[in-house]
């Protein structure tokens, strides 16, 4: 499975299929549990139509949920593609297929329609599937059920080994998948991700009907068919150390070099930090070098990348040196959310003190039920809600409006039933405490 390759760019934890966890403290090696192996050795890679038709069969004459997952270059590559697609199934077997060796997977789709999928922390999977024209009819999602169950870690290896009592290995874990042939430890890695993952689902769902959370999945689990990867708005402000660049004119450089950046990226596929770091273009953005022999003096502006597309950089800087002050970037991003949180206090107070009121309730919703906090409602859906809020205050109206702004955000119905009502109080709180407030000294007091 690969890294994680993008994210929101909105607030740290905005999507909740990303939270923090710290690694458990390493076992003494008695302790250890076993290593995971393959119950059926390695298979062969499928890369012919012949080999595929027979998968497409085994896989129909299986039996139950599907387990599936996909491997990507992430940091080798700029396109998300998947490299290899792996497959188990009761009476199936596992199945490795590179999908690089076929024009179309129809197949695989019409075999696989109608069943379930396991797929572990989805969103990072479907979009690349679907790219091949994978799509699941139903799914099971074995990250979420974790993060829905309250686990503090719920990586594949950490939940395999909690609740199946095996060990994953996990050195392959970032090489470069496009990478022809695969090597067999690759492969055999690879295999090991689907080798287990139908008894991971079955494990995790009984976990959840005994919770009383088996509904709250299922919903969870229908709304991420239709996931979909954001399109990324302002890419560029993710620069790593763009905060050392001062003035709209070196934002507008940095744009301008990370634009750039990212067309050769795309044009040769390789990720963008390959081409020249983060750090050679703010470090350009900082000095502004007129030419060449200026450029490749910039502090990290060194590299194959860095020389070889020489004349593309200066011609990004000039771009950046003729913008007039209307097409320059500003510091902080135009957008239709509410600014930052940290903002809310001077342009709204009644809205900080509504955010603040809904937070500290919040958290207490989420220990009570033992899912992240971010689980319980996007924090972007949370925030456009209480910064514009429904006009009315009559508490059941109130409460009606706010849950179907909710909805029509996205948010689940289960989500809805358990935080609507702290927005409402929060909105309707908020308001008291306004009113209690002193009026604003006059300038003549």
């Amino acid at each position: 499975m690969a890294p994680l390759a993008d994210a929101s760019a909105a607030e740290p934890h905005d999507d909740p299929r990303q939270l923090p966890a710290t690694e458990p403290e390493e076992a003494p090696a008695e302790a250890k549990k076993p290593l995971l192996t393959l119950r059926d050795g390695l298979p062969p890679v499928v890369e012919t139509e012949a080999a595929l038709r027979e998968v497409c069969a085994a896989l129909v004459a299986g039996s139950g949920p599907v387990a599936i997952d996909a491997e990507r270059a992430s940091g080798y590559r700029y396109s998300s593609r998947a490299y290899l697609i792996q497959l188990r199934r009761e009476g199936a077997s596992t199945a490795l297929v590179d999908p690089i060796a076929f024009e179309s997977l129809t197949p695989l789709q019409e075999a696989l329609e109608g069943t379930e999928w396991i797929l572990h922390a989805a969103t990072q999977d479907l979009p690349c599937l679907t790219e091949l024209g994978l799509r699941p009819t139903s799914l099971f999602d074995t990250e979420l059920a974790g993060r829905l169950l309250g686990y503090p870690r719920v990586g594949l290896a950490t939940l395999v080994e909690t609740l199946l009592g095996y060990r994953l290995a996990k050195e392959h874990s970032a090489v470069d998948w496009s990478t022809r042939p695969l090597p067999e430890p690759w492969l055999e890695y690879a295999a090991l991700d689907v080798e287990v993952l139908v008894e991971l689902r079955d494990a995790l769902a009984e976990e959840l009907v005994a919770a009383g959370k088996d509904d709250w999945a299922r919903q969870e689990f229908d709304y991420l068919r239709t996931f979909e990867q954001p399109a990324r708005v302002d890419a560029w402000r993710r620069t790593s150390g763009l905060h050392r660049v001062r003035g709209r004119r070196g934002l507008g450089a940095v744009r301008a070099l990370w634009e750039t950046r990212d067309q050769i990226a795309e044009q040769r596929d390789v990720t963008p930090g390959r081409i020249i770091p983060d750090a050679a273009i703010v470090a350009a953005a900082q000095a502004m070098p007129a030419d060449r022999n200026a450029l490749l003096k910039a502090r990290g502006f060194h590299g194959r990348g860095a020389e070889r597309y020489a004349g593309r950089w200066l011609a990004a800087l000039r771009e950046a040196q003729e913008m007039t002050e209307e097409e320059l970037p500003t510091r902080s991003p135009r957008g239709d959310g509410p600014p930052l949180p940290r903002a809310w206090a001077e342009k709204d107070p009644v809205a900080a003190k509504r955010l603040s009121l809904a937070r500290e309730e919040m958290a207490r919703l989420a220990e009570q039920h033992g899912v992240p906090v971010e689980n319980l409602l996007t924090p972007d859906y949370l925030r456009r809600t209480l910064w514009t809020p429904p006009r009315t205050r009559e508490p059941g109206q109130l409460l009606d409006e706010i849950a179907a702004q909710l909805a029509a955000y996205g948010a689940r119905s289960w989500q809805i039933g358990l935080t609507a009502p702290i927005l409402t109080t929060a909105t309707l709180q908020a308001d008291v405490s306004a009113a209690d407030l002193p009026p604003a000294a006059s300038p003549e007091d």
